[in-house]
C-alpha cells in the first residue's frame, strides 16, 4: 500500500516495500527557544537554515509547525510553509492543531500534503477529515481519543480502525491514512516501547496501512538519547513502521543501515550513496 505525497515536482512514496521515509522534525518550536523567538520576530531566514540542514541530511519530507503561544498561526503557517516550498522542493507535513491554520496553508501550497494530525476524538474527526477530503491530502492518525492515550495495544489498534472507518465514509482511501501508534518515553514506563512495537505489529497485520512514529519521544528524559533512539527506530522498522518524524541529521545513518538489512536497498546503493555524501562534509 503506497501513500503518495508530492511537492511541485517531487514525489515521495511511503510503503512497506520501499525505503523508510524520514520526515524532518526541526521546524517545530516546541522545546526550541531560538526557533520560537525567530518565528515570533518573523525571522524566517533561521527557519530556512534548519530546513537546509535537514535537506542536506537527506530528509524526504519536512514537518512544519509554528505553534508559538500568541502567534497568529492562521497567518504564519501558510507564510512559513510557502517559503519552504518555494526554496526546497520536498513534500510538506503541516503540523498544527489549529483547523483554520491548516486550511489556510492547504489553500496556498502545491502538491499533495500530509496533515499532522487527526485522532480518535469526535471533534478532531469532524474537523480534520473534511479538510483531508477537500484538499486531497493524506493524514497522520494518532491512536488516542477522548480518554487520552491508551496503555494497551488493543485499544490503540481499535482507535486506528475507527479513524480508518470514519475516513472511508468520506471517501478517503486507506492509502491516505498513516497511523501513528504513539511513542511514549521508556524513562517513565519501561513497557512503553513494547506497547508501541506491539501496536505497530498488529496494525500492520490487521489494516496494512502505513505507520508513522514520533521516534525521538522514546528517549525523553534519558541520557545518551541518540543511542536509545537508534535502537528503537531499528526495532520499529523491523516491525513494520514505514516513516518517522525525527531528526534526519542524527538518525538517517541508522535508517539507511536498517533498510539495507531489511532487503530494501538493492546492491547497497542508497547506503553507499549516503555514506559517501557524509564523507564529503
Amino acid at each position: 500500500m503506497d501513500t503518495i505525497l508530492k511537492s511541485t515536482t517531487k514525489e515521495v512514496k511511503i510503503s512497506i516495500d520501499k525505503p523508510f521515509v524520514v520526515i524532518g522534525e526541526k521546524v517545530n518550536p516546541t522545546g526550541r527557544k531560538i526557533l520560537a523567538g525567530a518565528l515570533a520576530e518573523g525571522n524566517y531566514d533561521y527557519v530556512l537554515e534548519l530546513v537546509k540542514k535537514q535537506v542536506d541530511a537527506k530528509a524526504d519530507i519536512l514537518d512544519v509547525n509554528v505553534g508559538v503561544p500568541g502567534l497568529d498561526e492562521v497567518k504564519v503557517l501558510p507564510e512559513v510553509a510557502k517559503l519552504i516550498s518555494d526554496n526546497y522542493d520536498l513534500p510538506l507535513c503541516l503540523d498544527s492543531a489549529n483547523h483554520d491554520a491548516l486550511a489556510a496553508a492547504l489553500a496556498v501550497l502545491p502538491g499533495k500534503l500530509l496533515i499532522n494530525s487527526v485522532n480518535g476524538e469526535e471533534k478532531s474527526l469532524e474537523k480534520v477529515l473534511p479538510l483531508v477530503k477537500e484538499y486531497g491530502a493524506a493524514v497522520i492518525g494518532l491512536t488516542m481519543d477522548d480518554d487520552g492515550i491508551p496503555s494497551d495495544v488493543e485499544t490503540r489498534v481499535s482507535i486506528a480502525g475507527k479513524i480508518i472507518e470514519r475516513a472511508a465514509k468520506l471517501g478517503i482511501s486507506e492509502e491516505d491514512i498513516v497511523i501513528d501508534p504513539l511513542v511514549l518515553t521508556v524513562g517513565a514506563d519501561s513497557n512503553a516501547a513494547l506497547v508501541t512495537l506491539g501496536t505497530i505489529d498488529m496494525i500492520r497485520k490487521e489494516f496494512g496501512v502505513n505507520i508513522n512514529l514520533g521516534a525521538s519521544n522514546v528517549s525523553f528524559g534519558l541520557p545518551d538519547r541518540h543511542t536509545v533512539n537508534q535502537a528503537f527506530l531499528s526495532l520499529a522498522i523491523s516491525k513494520g513502521a514505514t516513516c518517522a518524524i525525527t531528526d534526519p541529521v542524527k538518525l538517517t545513518s541508522i535508517i539507511r543501515a536498517t533498510d539495507l538489512l531489511m532487503g530494501r536497498d538493492k546492491s547497497s546503493l542508497r547506503y553507499l550513496k549516503f555514506y559517501r555524501s557524509q564523507q564529503k562534509k
